[in-house]
């Protein structure tokens, strides 16, 4: 498994993903919504930390710059 996000990317995962925290325990978002941005935010945080997205693979997206 090869990264395929940039640094870049992976803050505006991070980013979002604490958004999304922010919204749930403020209550701004609440039930289903709330679940819905808390398994998004856990998927953000994930794909961040280990620098690979297999949405990205799927697609054939790659944000890191080409190796040569």
């Amino acid at each position: 498994m090869s990264h395929n996000e940039n640094t870049t990317d992976r803050i505006i995962r991070i980013v979002l993903a604490l958004v999304l925290l922010a919204l749930i325990l403020t209550q701004t978002v609440t039930g289903t919504l709330a679940v819905v941005f808390g398994v998004l935010g856990v998927v953000f945080v994930a794909t961040a930390a280990i620098g690979f997205c297999p949405l990205y693979q799927l697609f054939g997206i790659s944000t890191c710059a080409v190796k040569r």
